[in-house]
């Protein structure tokens, strides 16, 4: 089949417009897919996304941890993760210390997960400055995504790059 000029412009119009609706679903997508949510046996789901986390008191941390490629420093700005985890509210369970029985899971896009410990961060326990950060890293490095910031830990295993979930159980 031919088609004249007329039939190509229209052609090319609908393809135009085909690519833009598609790409625009991408675009939404992948800005969807940037932020995070803080979920569980909580009384409020967290959408962690930017307006939320500036929105709080920003903490900044200094680690250095050992990796496979050698020891490894950073300055990393972000949020406390208590801070995050009391304004989602923990449903709290009946029993003495019941809150010690929670943990959470944080789980990165690429799928690597690792667990704390409620008594972790409670500051009327351990108090570690857990960070849910959104900007640091190596000098001069910003980030795209949250990074979840152990302080203290000897090795970074538990620094979890791109995190899209956090899970209150």
């Amino acid at each position: 089949m031919l088609l004249d000029a007329h039939g190509m412009r229209l052609s090319s119009v609908i393809i135009a417009i085909f690519l833009s609706v598609a790409l625009a679903d991408v675009h939404a997508w992948s800005e969807a897919s940037e932020t995070a949510a803080l979920e569980g046996a909580v009384k409020q789901r967290l959408i962690l996304d930017e307006t939320l986390l500036k929105s709080l008191t920003p903490v900044t941390v200094d680690v250095t941890f050992e990796s496979a490629q050698g020891k490894k420093s950073g300055c990393y700005t972000g949020v406390l993760f208590w801070t995050l985890l009391e304004k989602a509210e923990p449903i709290e369970r009946p029993g003495k210390n019941a809150n010690l029985k929670h943990t959470l899971l944080i789980t990165g896009r690429d799928g690597y997960a690792v667990a704390l410990a409620i008594g972790e961060i409670d500051p009327h326990y351990e108090g570690k400055q857990v960070v849910v950060a959104y900007t640091g890293g190596e000098p001069s490095a910003s980030m795209v995504s949250l990074r979840l910031v152990v302080p203290g830990d000897v090795h970074g295993g538990r620094n979890v790059r791109d995190v899209a979930k956090i899970e209150l159980r």
